[in-house]
């Protein structure tokens, strides 16, 4: 209770006296009500509220492969308070995913590139904690496959939610309220409804494709897919020689057009469309324009990438 007061009083400037009474804390704070807690005080707060609420734990699994049918490499079943768990889990889904990191010229700080964005997956793992179904026997999970990572919640959607209005500009409707206050007041939501909006932003912004919302009305379900940079640091292969040196001339280009990829490396029109779809399919560069106006810049997260293909 003393970290929770003073977190508060950090992140959102509430006033609470840190010295009175355990049960005036709660009464303040809307989690005591009628001489008896609320069960949001017990998920927050309690010493065991898996004695109370056993379904309420996050399953955590690093699958070798990518299906849940194959062997497992790691799992933990996470327990205590909810703040607890979103901690726990983050660290499990942290040393279970790639990071890239590389030294780029004349700058003091390695550059780092997690598979997936550690913002997007705190995210999507509070938010399964705070809008799960509590009347549930499930577990929320955390499922870490080698091409995708995914985190499911019991509970689908609000009836009046749509996977398309989490898309768009729309307000929060929690269905733990309380649960949500709490974790509004030590900043680990906003209770905006921006929480998706951030989720899709923070993958797009790394290099990530659209992550997936899938909606089955017992079940809420976000896939994440591995990182662009990552993919193509691992594989560089993917690449040919042509293609990794145009990723540098764009860093100090704005555009290319194929005439232009033709002449530099003397290679016949065909190919050099072909080496620009490529790179467009792989989301090295945004193809802009129509017809013979069509040029390609260079998506922003490839800007750091080492020079030398692989290395």
């Amino acid at each position: 209770m003393k970290w929770f007061i003073k977190k508060t009083k950090v992140e959102r400037r509430l006033e609470i006296d840190i010295d009175i009474s355990v049960e005036e804390i709660l009464k303040r704070l809307d989690l005591f009500k009628n001489g008896k807690l609320i069960n949001a005080t017990t998920l927050m707060f309690g010493k065991n509220p898996q004695k109370f609420f056993p379904q309420a734990e996050i399953r955590c699994a690093k699958f070798k492969g990518t299906k849940v049918t194959e062997p497992f490499i790691d799992m933990q079943v996470i327990g205590k308070t909810v703040y607890e768990q979103i901690d726990e889990a983050e660290k499990f889904a942290l040393s279970h995913i790639k990071k890239a990191a590389w030294i780029v010229p004349e700058q003091i700080e390695r550059v780092e590139k997690w598979e997936y964005p550690p913002d997007a997956m705190r995210e999507a793992i509070t938010n399964a904690i705070c809008h799960r179904d509590y009347f549930s026997s499930g577990n929320v999970q955390i499922r870490i496959f080698d091409d995708r990572m995914e985190v499911w919640n019991p509970g689908g959607l609000p009836e009046d939610m749509t996977v398309e209005k989490l898309k768009t500009i729309h307000t929060s409707k929690p269905r733990n309220k309380m649960l949500a206050k709490s974790l509004f007041l030590i900043k680990y939501i906003e209770q905006w409804g921006t929480g998706t909006n951030r989720i899709i932003a923070q993958c797009l912004n790394e290099g990530l494709p659209e992550p997936e919302f899938i909606d089955m009305r017992t079940d809420f379900l976000i896939i994440f897919r591995k990182s662009k940079v990552n993919e193509l640091l691992e594989n560089p292969d993917l690449l040919n020689e042509r293609q990794w040196r145009i990723i540098e001339y764009l860093k100090y280009h704005e555009k290319i057009t194929s005439n232009e990829y033709k002449e530099i490396f003397k290679c016949s029109g065909r190919t050099s469309r072909m080496d620009l779809n490529h790179m467009v399919k792989l989301m090295v560069l945004k193809k802009i324009g129509k017809g013979k106006k069509i040029r390609y810049i260079l998506q922003d997260y490839f800007r750091q990438v080492p020079a030398s293909s692989g290395k």
